[in-house]
């Protein structure tokens, strides 16, 4: 039973879910035979990567800055935000009159800088992550007066969150599992609210980025604790302290925290461009990444994964998709020295072709300290089958007597 105590309760989300309804459109539910097979239950796909401005953001963000007063919106707004967030943050501001100066990480997606500017926000980028942008935003609020939109860390931002948690249940009444990519925590607390109110019986579980995890250590420690250092693909989730508001919710309310490496993201991306024809970032990608990890009947169903956002750079998709493909083995890069003869390279690329590799690229080096006066280096980039063929292609070029380094 919920404690009467928490920030946020079902009414607050049924109130946002009143606020939005001319705002937003439900996204689709999608069922997905692919991974129904794979988890041994109905699993559905939640596509928030299809929501206005391309994440779930716009949810949480309207509701808070639609409830400012006249003179605090006089004063405009202030937010920091790898994306998703400035996105939202900027789409509510255009569709509420109000000022938005949004700061962004160093290195943010230029697409999500180029989508904030185009929904008429002031951007100003500094330092590499999301917890340096919120200090600098907070001084701003001090020294401006612009209210300051938490990404995370306030009741009317969960509650705008929450409502898809009640899309949710009007979609799949009978769901069973429900698993959330986690940063800060609003997602996944709003959802809880919404749904834990509603079925108690459902479980609600959240899934963090494992180099980027900072739910597990402060649950543990029974109050937010903020990490040493991050490290992910995941900009949308790589927050490195939870927020009270959500923390306080997802302590009570969640059923388990559970982590994902940056292999099982890149796979899960890659999964879902293939199998389910959709768009995710990796941090949208989370809840499916820990599905594929887990296996068959580890989570009863019917399953409904959270896809929280579609933001991401064209650059980075091509970085993660060839990760991707390495991490199902269906992409092999490797180096081989060989005599520096005639022949050598036909032969190494006849011998790849014995094993049924598609080789897709060749760098042919005569001249590196390393070398022999005789050899040559031939570095190798290769399409394989799967994680077996790779296996078999290395077992193949050993049993020749070729000396493969993978540096």
């Amino acid at each position: 039973m919920a404690s009467t105590s928490l920030p946020v309760t079902l009414d607050d989300v049924v109130a946002a879910q009143e606020l939005l309804s001319s705002i937003i459109r439900p996204t689709p539910l999608e069922f997905s035979g692919a991974l129904s097979e794979r988890v041994g239950s109905d699993v559905h796909l939640k596509c928030e990567n299809l929501q206005r401005a391309g994440s779930f953001k716009i949810r949480g963000a309207y509701t808070r800055m639609s409830r400012l007063s006249d003179e605090e919106k006089a004063r405009g707004v202030v937010a920091a935000s790898a994306g998703n967030h400035a996105q939202g943050v900027a789409l509510a501001a255009q569709l509420l009159g109000i000022k938005s100066t949004v700061f962004m990480p160093l290195g943010a997606p230029i697409p999500k800088l180029n989508a904030t500017r185009a929904y008429g926000a002031e951007v100003e980028q500094l330092g590499t992550s999301i917890d340096e942008c919120l200090v600098r935003a907070k001084q701003f609020e001090a020294e401006t007066g612009a209210v300051l939109i938490h990404p995370f860390d306030h009741a009317d931002i969960v509650a705008g969150q929450g409502t898809c948690g009640l899309e949710i249940l009007e979609q799949c009444p009978d769901v069973q599992t429900i698993l959330v990519s986690v940063g800060g925590g609003g997602l996944l607390a709003g959802i809880a609210t919404a749904v834990k109110a509603k079925r108690p019986d459902v479980r609600v579980i959240g899934v963090q980025a494992e180099m980027a995890a900072a739910y597990p250590p402060s649950l543990a420690a029974g109050r937010p604790v903020p990490l040493a250092s991050m490290a992910t693909m995941a900009d949308g989730i790589a927050v490195g302290c939870p927020g009270e508001v959500p923390y306080a919710i997802v302590r009570e309310l969640v059923d388990s925290i559970e982590t994902v490496s940056e292999e099982s993201l890149s796979r899960a991306l890659l999964f879902l461009l293939e199998r389910a024809k959709l768009l995710v970032e990796p941090a949208g990608a989370a809840a499916v990444a820990r599905l594929l990890d887990a296996g068959p009947q580890t989570y009863e169903g019917p399953v409904v994964a959270v896809l929280s956002g579609g933001n991401i750079d064209p650059l980075l998709l091509l970085r993660i998709v060839r990760y991707g493909l390495a991490a199902a083995g269906r992409y092999l890069q490797f180096r081989v020295r060989v005599p520096d003869s005639p022949g050598s390279l036909a032969g190494l690329l006849a011998d790849l072709a014995d094993a049924d590799a598609n080789v897709l690229e060749v760098e042919h080096v005569r001249t590196a300290a390393t070398l022999q006066v005789h050899e040559v280096e031939i570095a190798v980039q290769l399409e394989a089958k799967g994680s077996a063929h790779c296996d078999e292609i290395l077992r193949a070029l050993s049993d020749k007597g070729y000396p493969v380094s993978f540096s």
